[in-house]
């Protein structure tokens, strides 16, 4: 991921990648887990995650189908303020797992497991559902729904209220609105919808430019059926943002393009809080640091169980040079997506760099080097904690692996232009100087 910023406009500058700059949106599937904690604590309110549903469609095409329910049951559940809701990321990393629950529940800190099946058929769909309480293995109770493929909105709607009622959740008012979300009358837009969100999944686990393009073809599609699809314009924003971000068209007319469509999104529907997240990128590329800020606050406050949402409101702080807030955002982020990749570890040790807390810093950067060894960015890191420390050997051994992975880096043309504080950038330039870098 390559970084460098200048109003707007992403200039590639020396390989450097962006982890710390831009957290990619809530549909990244990890590929293992790092979180080395033996059991998490379960918290204060009642907690939740929702397995992946297996596709018993006999079909493997049919397997974006089973994964979009998931999907939609986890945003459903995930919008309660009563509920504690593991992020879909870590729940995908069971998919295909034969594990104990009460080894899931002791992994993530969670007491409930919603798991089920499906199986679609024509214009029929079976669905069984089934939520257990984890730590003592109790199914508290399951359901089979045999329905029509058109009413497939109104099972989801029911498994959410059923699980609602059996754990007698408190919410507020207008969470009850959460409970029956806006989606499209057109079942074959929500196919294509589907379709596209797993494409959209699929270019981000593989960085594939191919699968952007799918997504954004089937995104497109479905606004052709149903114009007034929010979800469909949220994640086309979404695919434009992701051509930006891994400089497939790095042009300020795709920037434009990604704001514009999740502007378009929220007119739609002010309560999707992916597209308030993708907006927040757009403000924080144009270096319009409190309208970032906000758009990122929406989004927790529309989905306070989204972990990336609280990343991308850390990061937004961070660059903002309120780093002390956004140290615990990210640690929450983490809480929420226990199988956490190592983009998390090098935003927090970033949060605590910029804190003025090297030393604290070291420990989740240390982490992460092992899972991304030639991350630059990661690198950078290291220079600029142990130079401040005063390590002079190590920060010059550091510039030097940097300088190996980064051999045309140069701080004249280095432009991260991000930073609110200028005095932020200046401390971060001294300590890369002292380090040795030009």
């Amino acid at each position: 991921h390559r970084m460098g910023l200048l109003v707007g406009l992403l200039i590639v500058v020396g390989g450097l990648i962006a982890f710390r700059y831009f957290p990619i949106l809530p549909l990244h599937t990890p590929h293992s887990t790092f979180n080395t904690q033996e059991a998490l604590p379960l918290p204060d309110k009642p907690s939740i995650v929702v397995l992946p549903f297996v596709n018993m469609s006999g079909d493997s095409g049919q397997e974006y189908f089973s994964d979009g329910l998931t999907e939609e049951l986890t945003a459903s559940l995930s919008r309660l303020s009563g509920l504690f809701v593991i992020s879909r990321n870590s729940a995908f990393f069971y998919k295909g797992k034969t594990i104990k629950l009460q080894d899931i529940s002791k992994e993530l800190g969670v007491r409930y497991v919603l798991e089920g099946s499906m199986r679609k058929a024509g214009d029929e769909v079976r669905i069984m559902a089934q939520l257990i309480d984890a730590t003592t293995d109790h199914h508290l109770w399951s359901e089979r729904y045999d329905r029509a493929l058109k009413d497939i909105f109104a099972v989801q709607d029911e498994i959410v209220q059923k699980i609602v009622t059996t754990l007698k959740l408190q919410f507020a008012l207008w969470e009850q609105g959460v409970l029956v979300r806006k989606r499209t009358d057109n079942l074959e837009a929500y196919d294509f919808f589907l379709r596209g969100r797993e494409s959209l999944v699929r270019a981000q686990n593989e960085t594939s430019k191919e699968a952007n393009a799918q997504a954004r073809q089937m995104f497109e599609k479905a606004m052709a059926l149903d114009s007034q699809y929010s979800e469909a314009y949220a994640l086309l924003s979404a695919t434009y943002f992701v051509d930006w971000f891994y400089q497939w068209n790095p042009t300020p007319q795709v920037l434009e393009q990604f704001s514009e469509l999740a502007r378009k999104a929220i007119m739609l529907d002010d309560s999707l809080p992916v597209a308030h997240a993708v907006l927040s990128w757009a403000y924080l590329a144009k270096r319009q640091h409190e309208q970032a800020i906000a758009e990122a606050e929406r989004a927790v406050a529309l989905d306070p169980n989204l972990a990336d949402a609280y990343r991308a409101l850390g990061i937004n702080l961070v660059w903002a040079g309120r780093p002390e807030e956004g140290i615990g955002l990210i640690e929450k982020a983490m809480r929420l997506n226990p199988h956490y990749g190592p983009i998390y570890l090098v935003n927090l040790g970033w949060a605590y760099l910029e804190a003025g807390q090297y030393e604290e810093a070291l420990a989740p950067l240390k982490r992460a080097l092992p899972l991304v060894p030639n991350s630059a960015d990661l690198h950078w890191n290291f220079i600029v904690c142990y130079a401040q420390l005063g390590w002079e050997a190590e920060a010059q051994a550091e510039a030097a692996e940097f300088m190996r992975l980064n051999p045309n880096f140069s701080l004249e043309r280095w432009s991260p232009f991000l930073y609110k504080d200028p005095a932020m950038l200046e401390r971060d330039l001294a300590a890369l100087r002292k380090a040795g870098l030009k």
